[in-house]
């Protein structure tokens, strides 16, 4: 009987879970009747014997349908649950750039520029200074006589006194007072060239120009010489060559009302005088 109950239960290992739990029951109930058996010693009858086996049977029959609802009906895993979790991370919020709030680049000011204006010539040998302010007045769109300068100027028959007298008048008639006196007292320096060539680009592209207070002789890029001992007004209306050439409005000769002139030689014209831009 033994070797029977172990060879019973060798076979339930490896059986299905629900026929674990049968066979696992019926050897319990087989156990405890050998037991009663052994400890009394008597056979059993074989009519006492036949309730138990049905007994057995109704048993297995009932532990088989608990192992089968067991195994079809197992419990819901926790991942499975449809509701999300607290602690669930939330969408990241959707970055944003700042605005660049700084300047557009100001554009390059163009290799060449000249100004429209309306020429005239001086009306008298001393009127060079009101000439050349009324040049450049009307090259700003601002239109002034000669005479109505020269009062405002102070002119004489000796002339008008200086770059400081220029720059004032312009300013009168110009919004803004944009002009300011720049002087050469000796010979003019580098940074003094790059500040005129700089000025000049400047005040053409802000359509207005200079007047020039300058004394002695140059000579223009096409090798035409211009001398004034005593001193003279020009008016500088264009440039080309990014600055290094400028365009004069000379009131002295109505046969020669402009011609070109580099930056470099009209700096040493100005030596001891000066101009307004």
């Amino acid at each position: 009987m033994k070797h029977h109950l172990k060879r019973q239960l060798r076979r339930l290992v490896t059986q299905r879970p629900y026929q674990i739990v049968a066979g696992a029951t019926a050897a319990l109930v087989l156990a405890g009747g050998t037991g009663a058996a052994l400890a009394t010693g008597d056979a059993p009858a074989p009519v006492a014997g036949a309730a138990p086996v049905a007994e057995l049977d109704s048993r297995i029959d009932e532990a088989a349908t608990t192992g089968e609802v067991r195994v079809a009906d197992p419990s819901p895993s926790p991942s499975a649950s449809p509701s999300g979790s607290p602690s669930a991370a939330k969408p990241a919020a959707k970055a944003t750039t700042d605005p660049d709030t700084s300047r557009p680049a100001k554009p390059k000011p163009p290799s060449t520029k000249v100004l429209d204006y309306d020429y005239q010539a001086q009306t008298t040998f001393y009127y060079c200074g009101p000439a050349a302010v009324r040049n450049a007045l009307d090259a700003a769109g601002v239109t002034r006589s000669q005479d109505e300068l020269a009062v405002a100027l102070g002119t004489t028959e000796m002339g008008t006194n200086s770059a400081l007298d220029t720059t004032r008048v312009l300013n009168q008639q110009v919004k803004g007072n944009p002009y300011r006196t720049r002087t050469i007292p000796g010979a003019a320096s580098p940074a003094q060239l790059d500040q005129l060539r700089a000025d000049v680009v400047r005040v053409i592209n802000d359509n207005r120009a200079i007047v020039a207070n300058v004394v002695g002789t140059a000579t223009d890029t096409n090798g035409g010489w211009h001398s004034f001992p005593g001193g003279h007004y020009v008016a500088v209306v264009g440039y080309k060559n990014d600055g290094r050439t400028v365009r004069i409005a000379d009131s002295a000769d109505p046969s020669l009302p402009g011609y070109w002139i580099s930056t470099i030689d009209l700096a040493n014209w100005m030596v001891t005088r000066g101009y307004s831009a």
